[in-house]
């Protein structure tokens, strides 16, 4: 199907909105740059704000499957080697699941 409508860098919601409703399909990138705004405003660490953009260039590279919580602690790992790293950084495993997962909003609004 995104091939079809030309939307092979976009995510499936694009996809759907466009056969839905007619609605413009964005890339996996322009859907990041309209959110960065809104993520730097609810995220003021640098630290979660550094990590979250990891996940977001992971994001763009190669799609929504990144944003799964079955996926962070492959994140996690990748960016800060353990788990322990990133707690260092980040505060508790709770705040790490925590800005992972609440970031994502600020991307489909």
């Amino acid at each position: 199907m995104k091939d079809l409508i030309d939307a092979k860098h976009s995510d499936v919601y694009d996809v759907l909105a466009y056969v839905a409703y007619d609605a413009e399909t964005r890339t996996r990138t322009e859907r990041v740059v309209e959110s960065k705004l809104a993520i730097n405003t609810a995220f003021t660490d640098h630290k979660q704000l550094e990590f979250i953009e990891f996940i977001l260039d992971k994001y763009i590279e190669d799609g929504v499957k990144e944003l799964s919580t079955s996926k962070m602690k492959d994140l996690v790992k990748l960016k800060y080697n353990t788990t322990s790293d990133a707690a260092a950084a980040l505060g508790s495993t709770k705040a790490i699941r925590e800005t992972f997962v609440n970031f994502q909003q600020y991307l489909y609004q």
